[in-house]
Order: C-alpha cells, then sequence, then structure tokens
C-alpha cells in the first residue's frame, strides 16, 4: 500500500514462545522520575512483567539500538497478566502506580529505584501496595476518576462490572443481556462507562445509576452476587458489527468524541451516542490509537492492520502510510530522552519496538542538462506510434495470466478395466446383497519440482463410495512419482446417476501460489449393475434407430453377459444393485434396438453405455458414419411425475424441519419454567411439568429420526431425478441431432445436477434457466421476451417449471435452435396421443401458460379464466397416459408416524403433521408408472 516503511528507533524481542494481546502495554513514568521521560511496561501470559528504559546512542551507521541496561526491571509472577495499566491508585500517595490484571486476582505495585552504592547504577524493586482477590474469571479493566480519584472499574468474562475504590471494594453490578465481554473505557465528562454488548450495540452507563442500583434486602456488597436491580442504559448505537476497542477523546481541540474500533469500519460517536462520521476499511484493523488533535476539530489517529501496514488517518482522511515488519497488536505513543512522539508497538509474538515516521533523505543528485528545443513533430509521431502498440496490444491482452503448458505438478489417473478379484466395499446399505464389486483407482503424482504437503481429495457422489476420502503426501519429489490407490464402490441403496470420481489435488507451487488441479475418473458399467436374465415384459420401452445393422450384444457386452454367455446376443438382462432389471433387445430384422425396464430412470446408463459401445465399434476408422436417432416419444408424463416426487421430499424435510424447531423451542420453554419452579424458595407443585418435558423430549427424538429419514428418502429421489434428467437431454440430441454446443446448453438449462440447499432447489434454478431460454433464443415475438423471470425462491407447486419444460420441448421441435446463428431445423413431430396440441396463453403476470387441450374445444378452453390450467390436464408426448401414483400407502404411513409422535407426550398441542414423514410418499417413485407398450415381434426373446 505505500512505498514508505516505519524507521527503527529501538526494537527487542521479548522472551521465547510468550504469547501478547491487546492490554498488555502501557507507557508511563512509571517510577516517577524528576525528568518525565516515559517507561515501557510489557506483560505477557506466560506471567513475566518486564520494564524498559529505551537509551540508544546515536553512531555513524545509525542508531545503537537494544542493550541489556534498557532493561530496569523483570519479574515473574504464577499467573498469566492479562492487562497492565498506570494510574494514581493509592491512597497515601500521588505517585504513578501499576495495576496488574490476573485471571483471579487484581495487584497494584509500586516500582522504585535504590540508588547503588557501586558503579553498577541503581536498581529497580516491585513492591506490592494492595491485592484484591476476585469471585469471577476477569476480562479487562479501565481506570477513571469516577469517585474523584483514580478508581478501577473490572470487567468479568459473564459482563459483571466491578468497582474498587482503591484499597477497599465498592460494588458488582451486572450489565443486562450480558452474553461475552467487550471493550469498556470511561468517560470523564458524563461520569459514565463506554462499553460494546455482545448484540453488537454501543451501550453508556451513567456511574452514579450503577451505583444506587442494589438490592435493598442487602446491607453489604459482595463481589459474590446473584440478584440485583435492573440497570439501564442512558443511551445506546447499534454499529452491527463486534468492536475490538474503544477509545475516549479528550483532547483540547477536538470535540469530545468517542471512537470505536470494529471488524470493518471505525465509528466516531459524540458523547450522547449520535454518530459524527464513519470510516469503511478496506482491510483487516489489529488495533488503532488515537494520538493527538492537529487541526481545530478534528482527530488524528493511527491504525495498524493484518496487513503488516501504519495507516495516520485525521478523521476519515488518510495522511500517511508505512509497512511495518510485523503485525501490530497494541500501540502507544512515548517520549523519551532523545526522542518525542515515538510510536512504540508489540506483537503476538513479543517482538517489541519504538519507530517513528519518516524517510530518508535523497542522496543522488541529478546532473545538469543542456537545455535544448523541444520538436513537438516529432514528439506527436512518437505519440501515435505508441498510442497505436497500446492498442495493439490492449486487443490482445488477458485478465488472467497465461498458464504455463508444464505445470509444476501432473496429475495422472488410471482405472482398470477389471473390477477386483476381492472386493474392498465395507458398509453396505443394499438390501438383498450380499457382496458388491469394487475398483481400484490408481492415482499417480508427478512434479518437475519439491513440493511438500499435498493434499488429495476424492469425491464420489452417493451411492458410491471410496474405502479412503482424503490423503496428505508429505513430498513430491522430482523424477520420483507417488501413486496412491483408491477402491471405489457402491455403498447405498439407490441409483447411481453418473459414473465418474472428482480427484482434486491442492499443493503449493513454486512461487508460492495455492493451486488446485481436478481430475475426473471415469468408472465401467459393471461397478454398478449386473448380468442377470432377460425379462420379457415391462412398464416403459423405449426404441433407438440407427443406420448400420445390428450387432451381436454379447461382442459389445463382454464382460456383462453373466448366464447369458453363449447365447445368440438378441437379448441381454443388467440389474442394478438394489434396483430394476433392464432389458437390452437388438431387433432381428431392422437397425433398431429396444431397451424396456419398469423405472424409466434407471434406464439411463445402460443406454448410455449402448450408444457409447456402438459408436466404438463402428467408428474404429476415420470415416466412421455411425448414428443413432430416437423417434419414439418423449417420457415426458414419468419425468413429470419424478419432479413431483422430489418436490414432496422437499416439502416434507422442511416440514420436518419446523416441527423440530417448534418442539426444541417448547422444550426450553418447559426447563425454563421448571428451572424456575426449582429456584423458588416456597416449593409449589410442578404441575406435570415433568411429564411434559420427557413426553417432549421423546417427540424431539422421533422428529429428528424423521428429518434423517426425509432427507434419505430425498437424496433417493434427488438421484433419480437427476437419471432421469440426464435419460431426457439424451433422448432430445438424438430425437434432434443436436450439436455439441447446443447440446452443452440444454444440459446447463436442464441440468442433470439436483443439488438442494436451505435457499435454492432444482425446481426453482431449472425454472429460472428454462423461462430464460424462452425469453432469449427461443422467443416468438417480443411479447415473449418481456415475461418477467420468476424469483428463485421455494414455489408452491411444480405447475410452472412441469409446463416450461414442456414449452421448451415443444418449440424444440418447431425447429428452433437453442444456439443464435444456427439455421433452423427441419420441425419435428411430437407425438401426442389422440388429437391434442399445445397451445401457449399468458396469465396477469406475463407468465407463460402451456396446456394441452383438444382442438375442438379449443375455444371454449380460451373462454376460460387464464391460468386455470394445471398440469394433471397434461399428457406426455407421444406416451400413453400414466396411471397416477397412489398416495394410499404413504398416507396410512404418515398418520401412523403422526400418531406415535402424539402418543409419546400428553396433553400438547395439536399439530398438523401431514408432511412429517415427506419422504414416505418418495417411496412411490419406485413402483409402476404407465402402461405397457405393444410387444413388437422384432424385438421378441
Amino acid at each position: 500500500m505505500s512505498l514508505f516503511k516505519t524507521r527503527d528507533w529501538w526494537s527487542t524481542p521479548v522472551g521465547e514462545a510468550e504469547e501478547f494481546d491487546h492490554g498488555c502495554l502501557c507507557v508511563a513514568n512509571i517510577d516517577n522520575e524528576v525528568n518525565g521521560y516515559d517507561k515501557i511496561i510489557l506483560g505477557s501470559y506466560h506471567g513475566i512483567l518486564r520494564i524498559y528504559n529505551p537509551q540508544p546512542q546515536k553512531t555513524e551507521n545509525g542508531w545503537s539500538g537494544y542493550s541489556a541496561e534498557d532493561v530496569i526491571l523483570e519479574q515473574a509472577f504464577q499467573q498469566p497478566i492479562l492487562q497492565v495499566e498506570a494510574g494514581r491508585f493509592s491512597s497515601g500517595s500521588d505517585n504513578l502506580v501499576l495495576a496488574i490484571l490476573f485471571p483471579r486476582r487484581l495487584g497494584v505495585y509500586s516500582i522504585s529505584a535504590v540508588a547503588g552504592t557501586v558503579q553498577h547504577g541503581s536498581q529497580y524493586k516491585c513492591e506490592v501496595l494492595y491485592e484484591h482477590t476476585l469471585q469471577r474469571t476477569a476480562y479487562k479493566l479501565c481506570s477513571g476518576p469516577f469517585g474523584g480519584k483514580d478508581f478501577i472499574c473490572l470487567q468479568s468474562m459473564d459482563g459483571t462490572l466491578s468497582i474498587f475504590e482503591q484499597e477497599s471494594f465498592a460494588f458488582s453490578r451486572f450489565l443486562p443481556g450480558a452474553l461475552l465481554p467487550g471493550p469498556i473505557k470511561y468517560v470523564p465528562r458524563l461520569d459514565s462507562f463506554v462499553t460494546v454488548s455482545s448484540s453488537w450495540q454501543v451501550e453508556c452507563y451513567k456511574y452514579q445509576v450503577l451505583a444506587v442500583a442494589s438490592d435493598s434486602a442487602r446491607k453489604e456488597e459482595s463481589q459474590n452476587i446473584r440478584t440485583g436491580k435492573r440497570v439501564t442504559f442512558d443511551w445506546c448505537f447499534n454499529i452491527g458489527e463486534q468492536a475490538q476497542d474503544i477509545a475516549v477523546i479528550t483532547f483540547p481541540q477536538a470535540p469530545p468524541s468517542i471512537l470505536i474500533l470494529g471488524e470493518r469500519n471505525i465509528f466516531c460517536l459524540t458523547e450522547t451516542g449520535n454518530l459524527r462520521y464513519m470510516k469503511k476499511l478496506e482491510y483487516d484493523p489489529s488495533c488503532f490509537l488515537p494520538y493527538a488533535s492537529l487541526t481545530e476539530g478534528t482527530i488524528n489517529y493511527l491504525v495498524a492492520t493484518h496487513t503488516k501496514s501504519l495507516l495516520i488517518y485525521q478523521d476519515v482522511t488518510i495522511r500517511w502510510a508505512a509497512k511495518t515488519e510485523y503485525t501490530p497488536v497494541q500501540l502507544q505513543v512515548a517520549n523519551f530522552r532523545d526522542l518525542n512522539g515515538c510510536i512504540v508497538t508489540v506483537s503476538d509474538a513479543g517482538h517489541l519496538s519504538c519507530v517513528y515516521l519518516g524517510t530518508d533523505p535523497a542522496i543522488f543528485v541529478p546532473p545538469q542538462v543542456d537545455s535544448r528545443e523541444l520538436n513537438y513533430s516529432k514528439m506527436d509521431a512518437e505519440m501515435s506510434v505508441l498510442q497505436q502498440k497500446i492498442r495493439e496490444k490492449g486487443g490482445k491482452s488477458v485478465i488472467t495470466p497465461n498458464r504455463n503448458n508444464e505445470e509444476d505438478l501432473q496429475v495422472n489417473v488410471h482405472v482398470g478395466p477389471n473390477l477386483d478379484d476381492i472386493s474392498a466395499a465395507t458398509g453396505m446399505e443394499i438390501p438383498g446383497e450380499a457382496s458388491v464389486p469394487s475398483i481400484t483407482v490408481r492415482i499417480q503424482l508427478k512434479s518437475r519440482l519439491l513440493i511438500e504437503n499435498v493434499k488429495v481429495d476424492i469425491c464420489a457422489p452417493w451411492p458410491l463410495a471410496t474405502n479412503q476420502n482424503e490423503f496428505n503426501v508429505p513430498s513430491v519429489e522430482p523424477k520420483m512419482p507417488s501413486e496412491l490407490f483408491v477402491a471405489v464402490f457402491q455403498r447405498g441403496s439407490s441409483l447411481v446417476a453418473h459414473l465418474f470420481v472428482q480427484i482434486s489435488v491442492q499443493y503449493q507451487n513454486a512461487s508460492g501460489t495455492r493451486r488446485i488441479s481436478t481430475v475426473k475418473a471415469a468408472l465401467p458399467a459393471s461397478l454398478v449393475m449386473k448380468a442377470v436374465p432377460p425379462v420379457k415384459t415391462a412398464v416403459h420401452k423405449l426404441t433407438v434407430d440407427t443406420n448400420k445393422p445390428p450387432v451381436n450384444l454379447n461382442d459389445i457386452f463382454p464382460e456383462l453377459l453373466g448366464e447369458n454367455a453363449g447365447g445368440q446376443g438378441a437379448a441381454l438382462g443388467f440389474q442394478m444393485f438394489g434396483g430394476p432389471v433392464v432389458t437390452v433387445l437388438a431387433s432381428k430384422t431392422s437397425q433398431r434396438y429396444r431397451l424396456q425396464c419398469d423405472r424409466i430412470e434407471a434406464m439411463w446408463i445402460p443406454l448410455q453405455e449402448l450408444i457409447k459401445r456402438l459408436n466404438k465399434h463402428f467408428n474404429r476408422g476415420k470415416n466412421g458414419d455411425f448414428r443413432a436417432s430416437f423417434d419414439g416419444s418423449l417420457p415426458m408424463q414419468e419425468y413429470f411425475e419424478l419432479i413431483d416426487m422430489h418436490f414432496e421430499c422437499r416439502l416434507g424435510v422442511s416440514s420436518c424441519a419446523e416441527m423440530l424447531n417448534q418442539r426444541a423451542a417448547q422444550f426450553r420453554v418447559i426447563q425454563r419454567r421448571l428451572l424456575t419452579r426449582f429456584k423458588d424458595k416456597t416449593p409449589s407443585p410442578l404441575q406435570n411439568l415433568d411429564t411434559l418435558l420427557e413426553g417432549t423430549f421423546r417427540q424431539i427424538l422421533a422428529l429428528g429420526e424423521a428429518v434423517e429419514e426425509s432427507k434419505m428418502s430425498q437424496a433417493v429421489a434427488a438421484n433419480n431425478l437427476s437419471s432421469a434428467t440426464y435419460l431426457l437431454n439424451l433422448l432430445i440430441r438424438l430425437w434432434l441431432n443436436l450439436s455439441n454446443e447446443e447440446f452443452a446448453v440444454l444440459e446447463t438449462t436442464i441440468s442433470p445436477v439436483v443439488s438442494d440447499s436451505a435457499e435454492q432447489g432444482w425446481q426453482e434454478m431449472t425454472d429460472a434457466a428454462v423461462t430464460h431460454l424462452l425469453r432469449t433464443v427461443l422467443a416468438k415475438s417480443a411479447k415473449d421476451a418481456a415475461v418477467n423471470p420468476s424469483p428463485l425462491i421455494l414455489p408452491a407447486d411444480t405447475t410452472k417449471v412441469k409446463k416450461h419444460i414442456a414449452l421448451l420441448c415443444d418449440r424444440l421441435g418447431k425447429g428452433a435452435r437453442l444456439v443464435e446463428g444456427m439455421a433452423d431445423m427441419k420441425e419435428r413431430v411430437i407425438k401426442m396421443p389422440g388429437s391434442k396440441v399445445i397451445e401457449e396463453d399468458r396469465d396477469g403476470d406475463g407468465e407463460i401458460e402451456t396446456n394441452v387441450v383438444v382442438p375442438r374445444y379449443r375455444e371454449k378452453m380460451h373462454k376460460k379464466k387464464k391460468g386455470g390450467h394445471t398440469l394433471n390436464d397434461l399428457s406426455s408426448f407421444g406416451m400413453p397416459m400414466s396411471d397416477q401414483p397412489s398416495a394410499g400407502m404413504a398416507n396410512v404411513k404418515d398418520q401412523k408416524k403422526k400418531k406415535h409422535i402424539e402418543s409419546l407426550v400428553p396433553d400438547l398441542e395439536n399439530m398438523t403433521l401431514d408432511n412429517v414423514n415427506g419422504s414416505e410418499t418418495c417411496n412411490t417413485i419406485n413402483g409402476n408408472s404407465g402402461k405397457k407398450d405393444d410387444v413388437d415381434p422384432a424385438f421378441a426373446l
């Protein structure tokens, strides 16, 4: 931030492995010398008190620095020193004495010099004047003339204030709402204390209000108080962040003010609690110190930062900036014999130094140059050439620096073609499976230079898992690659959405920059499915056309034959671990392949594997022209049912969490009432509060289990929806022959990554993305482009997102392109049952509405109120209308769960538990949806 550095006048490291913090440093004429020069007083958390009198000598090379004679006192105590403060705390003398705050003790000491009789000079001694034993753990102290003389106010860790009138204890008071202690200072003009509470607001308390707020039943004041009158603050001001320090301004030329150093701001308040100004900081401050008022009505103060900078401000204007060697935790300004206004700093590690600001005089004297006439025409020509070069370079510039082609660390991942002979799977949760296979992934790290502390993270999407999630490699040496091995297997009982794991490697390169390398490893399909006999009948069927004659399925699936080995190769069966059976059929008479299964989402991985292996089989040469297409009907109805199931699971999780919060609040209320009864001196009946507490506790446990079950069901529904989204995008690509660029836009819009958070879910994010496409590249008119996007909040239902997805598919089928500039495709007919067509409407808010109506009723439907259609009227594109999923079993289970939870505690308020186990409804995902197609004799088993 600055080219200048602080000038070192005197410095020394303090102790070995000692710790210091704000409050451990103080400067004062603690030995009461006649010359009035300051001494440096420093106390550490190790309990060692040191007093320095810096006296460096001027030499030819600068100041001589630290010498052993600069230490005038060093004494060890048995407790950590929290704070040191100098003041007139003795009633028998007006000299300055030293107050030292320990965790459980407050001591006041006098520092005096004893003249020596030999050449060694004077010696200093520390004598205790009085001590106070504390009943509470101390945090901070402040001093001031709030009793006529310098008295001490001590703040405890629980926020209690204790006033000590020098040798005697005065009183203790509780501050209202005190949770954590904060900085505190005394304002002499107001006779008040200013502190920052744990609610992040500045509060001012009158000393007289604290003094009279005593319990009338007690005659003597004590530190061990438990009750007392509630005190009220004189004024408060909300700063909205945690305060680090407070300073009270009493300079003659400056207006009376209170400065508060926050985490990101500096606030200046008047003594009545009004804001004078606020300075927003662009760095993390460590400490600050107001030191003077050089101009009428302004305040000068120092600010130290965690970026090792020392800044000088005048109100909100920065006047000087200099770099320091370390980060100070406290600043002081002192006057020494050879230097007035010296800045004393100390770091948390104990680096103590006295610095001043300034610059070194310039030694270089530039030589005189001969005056010559300026040729303005040559200057203009040279300027034109330079500007042309700047424009040429500016057009080729990049924001980010070019990365070196040869990285410091290379990550190579290899997945073997065969599964492990002995499975390394552990902790399986798949019912009906005795064991599942595993595969070993080899990770190789190569480096050109020595790289240390390399961390490798392996992320496998649930239900996949690994036997080890992370590795810590101490070092990677050049020409000596490090190899790591990790086993991947399926652990959970759910469909696998995709077959790859992500390996992230974190390391620090030679220049000190932190780098992260990410590699994805593709897994074989045999890891998540096994060979079974094919099934003749199924609910859902998908037919893929090709331009090549059918091949023997045994040739393209050699590792997934099982009992089908040696067969004709026209039909194979694959079963997902813990899932349904998918049958793949090759036509005997045509160039088609059929996949059939009872669950539409389970066909994603087999279909992907079939197309990938057919491409590899036919495109072995350079001129491969294999192409697959899909001319069937998009399974939109089944896809929409999966969207509804996932949305119901989200609502179930939200309902269970809300009810758990209510029961937890009720539990805390019952605890408070019981505690009040137990504290009451007069015994009173509990009125069944203990029974109510036990019953509420049981309900909390049951609701906690319901939340876990709902989250697990939501994860299963998310995987099913993700698999179905992958399948739908692939079918649309085959249906419309999309390019790679268009398919990337499609996958970004209807994303197969289903990640739900508390703020946003898949439904609202997909709806916003699809609506954006309908407003831009897929807009038919200017009216479509004026549609307002929906807010990213949890919707009431899934009607809009389903309608928008249906409209997207309709416009794509009519020839629209996802990327601007491409020629429109030939219109593809969307197959609908009967003679239904898609109509577009708009409601009052400009939302796009899509309705599927019969032509002869079109005129009648237009007369209805707009927005009155529901997606229950929407059939799938060409698929027969599926039966609605029966929620009877789910409702019965919900009622049982509701009665079970309500029976755990008597006489509680009735609460709706319709969604307490929303996860049960999600289990209907595994049910059959849709009707059977007619059997094609070309695909007969």
